[in-house]
């Protein structure tokens, strides 16, 4: 007959399982809450994108003919580049809703990396090539131009990656002004573009404004980019500071940018040099019809 004090007979009791949000650390969702992007401004951002996206299929071949007539290699490089980035800010502008799609985090995240990335590498690439003075059109300026961009830009991707993917910290999400680390990044960004527009300006009217293309409309691009960057700031340090109104600051300046600023650019930039193209090829083709005895008939 067994005792009452054999240990056999009396199991000790199992411990508890452990809760089932324990084991699954590896595929737990972030520990922040993004606010869900709505209807009219998901509209807001994409029908200049798509707009922008339809201009530049529209005039796409005669823009080319153009631009191998120039034979302008900066023109060229950043006609390429400004499609690569339009068609990057149009999935971005489009693909909103991955904010707020589970699954979807590390997707949206790269995809707002490399867009971000690359409308900093049409500012900077432009803001070196004006520094650099009066049209360099060689490869030897082309070369120097993205040299400095790309060591820029490829800073700046490896810190946002680190930031993002290594301590989890939400730049590209709409999480209010909850976080304070990341409004704390995203003033450090804004207070270094600002401050290189802001040293521009001071070239501008200084000693060595000399150095600089004589086009004014350069320096309107300077001194836009200057003030949105610095409502940008200050959106960012109130945002940072727990105000709703930087939030909805930042979020009206985020708009403007993804919507207006290619096209802007696109202007400033690029619009002169087909304009002049189209009064060269004009001249082209009348000198190419007068050898031809096309307008003999006139004089006599």
């Amino acid at each position: 007959m067994p005792s009452i004090l054999d240990p056999s007979t009396h199991p000790s009791p199992s411990p508890p399982p452990l809760p089932a949000a324990q084991d699954q650390n590896a595929t737990s969702p972030p520990d922040f809450s993004p606010v869900c992007p709505g209807l009219f401004y998901d509209a807001v951002l994409i029908v200049p994108a798509v707009l922008f996206v339809l201009f530049l299929a529209f005039h796409a071949k005669r823009n080319l003919r153009k631009l191998l007539h120039g034979r302008s290699h900066v023109k060229i490089s950043y006609y390429a580049l400004l499609w690569l980035v339009s068609l990057l800010n149009l999935a971005w502008c489009s693909l909103q809703a991955w904010q707020c799609t589970p699954g979807s985090e590390t997707g949206w995240n790269i995809l707002s990396l490399f867009t971000k990335s690359g409308l900093l590498c049409m500012e900077i690439s432009l803001v070196a090539f004006l520094l650099q003075g009066n049209y360099a059109n060689g490869l030897e300026a082309l070369s120097r131009t993205f040299l400095v961009t790309g060591i820029i830009v490829g800073v700046d991707i490896l810190l946002k990656a680190v930031y993002v993917f290594g301590f989890g910290v939400p730049l590209f999400f709409d999480v209010g002004s909850t976080h304070r680390v990341k409004w704390a990044l995203w003033s450090i960004h804004e207070i270094v573009i600002t401050a290189v527009y802001s040293f521009v300006l001071f070239i501008r009217f200084s000693k060595w404004a000399e150095e600089l293309p004589p086009r004014p409309t350069f320096y309107r691009y300077i001194v836009v980019m200057f003030v949105i960057n610095s409502v940008a700031l200050l959106a960012c340090m109130l945002a940072g500071i727990g105000a709703s109104f930087g939030t909805w600051l930042y979020s009206l300046i985020v708009i403007c940018y993804h919507a207006l600023y290619l096209p802007f650019l696109y202007v400033i930039f690029l619009a002169d040099f087909f304009k002049e193209e189209d009064f060269l090829l004009d001249n082209a083709y009348y000198s190419e019809m007068k050898d031809a005895g096309f307008f003999d008939a006139d004089w006599d």
